[in-house]
């Protein structure tokens, strides 16, 4: 009986927690609001950048200072385009190049977004790495932390809210936002869903278009990040992505979209 009310319980919490993703519609399981997210991220955020070493390289940091300015510039305009500017409240900015072999990079709920030096050979470019960074602020524009720690608060803590958690297991609740944006490990770029990502590839698409870079380069930087992990069939790190197919497709799908951003500029 009392794991029927248990599960009872939870069914009734995903009901009455669901959200619109702000852009493109889709439905989404979210227990965490906006500012909650927000104030784990920024002292997950300042936890990491702590505990890092920061590129000394001042050409590539200033590049990824500058990409990440012209995708946040791009964002606050197509949002204010959209009535949706309100979906940017608390955000505060940040961009920081680590000094790392990881191929990896990260945006946080709130715009804290960091990239590791590992992923700059494969971006080749100032064009190559606004794909990556429009693909990872996409994410947090589209709420994917908020919905991916939603998921897990309700299959690990029962639907307890991040805040509750927080107060009371706060070593915990670090874990959990490290393992949501992929902190600290290889695969950092894939921790969320296929639809997620195919979500954040479309965003991303325009983002990257409006801030004024090319977005045809979004297919051969995939290519060229599953040529990294061997090339045959569906490469490991990239299992929860679309297949390569289906991501070179839907890209190619969206490209007329987003070129009338891109011809805008």
């Amino acid at each position: 009986m009392y794991k029927k009310i248990v599960a009872f319980s939870l069914a009734v919490v995903m009901m009455v927690s669901c959200t619109t993703v702000p852009i493109t519609g889709r439905r989404q399981f979210n227990l965490v609001s906006d500012a909650e997210m927000q104030q784990q991220s920024y002292a997950a955020y300042q936890q990491v950048i702590s505990e890092s070493k920061l590129s000394r390289d001042a050409q590539a940091t200033a590049m990824v200072k500058r990409v990440g300015q012209r995708v946040q510039k791009a964002v606050e305009q197509y949002m204010a385009q959209n009535n949706l500017s309100n979906e940017l409240k608390g955000y505060q900015w940040e961009f920081n190049l680590i000094e790392d072999d990881q191929i990896n990079a990260w945006a946080m709920a709130g715009g804290k977004t960091a990239v590791y030096t590992g992923i700059l050979p494969i971006a080749q470019n100032e064009t190559g790495l606004a794909v990556v960074m429009g693909h990872e602020i996409a994410h947090a524009i589209a709420k994917h932390s908020n919905e991916r720690a939603s998921q897990q608060l309700a299959q690990q803590f029962g639907g307890a809210t991040l805040s509750a958690l927080a107060g009371s297991q706060p070593g915990t609740t670090q874990n959990l936002m490290m393992a949501v944006y992929g902190v600290g490990s290889q695969l950092g770029l894939l921790k969320y869903g296929r639809n997620q990502e195919s979500e954040a590839d479309h965003l991303g698409l325009i983002f990257m278009a409006m801030a004024g870079y090319n977005p045809q380069a979004a297919v051969p930087f995939w290519q060229r990040m599953e040529q990294q992990a061997g090339g045959a069939g569906t490469p490991e790190f990239l299992s929860t992505h679309p297949s390569s197919g289906t991501r070179q497709k839907d890209l190619q799908q969206w490209m007329p979209e987003a070129l009338k951003y891109y011809k805008g500029n």
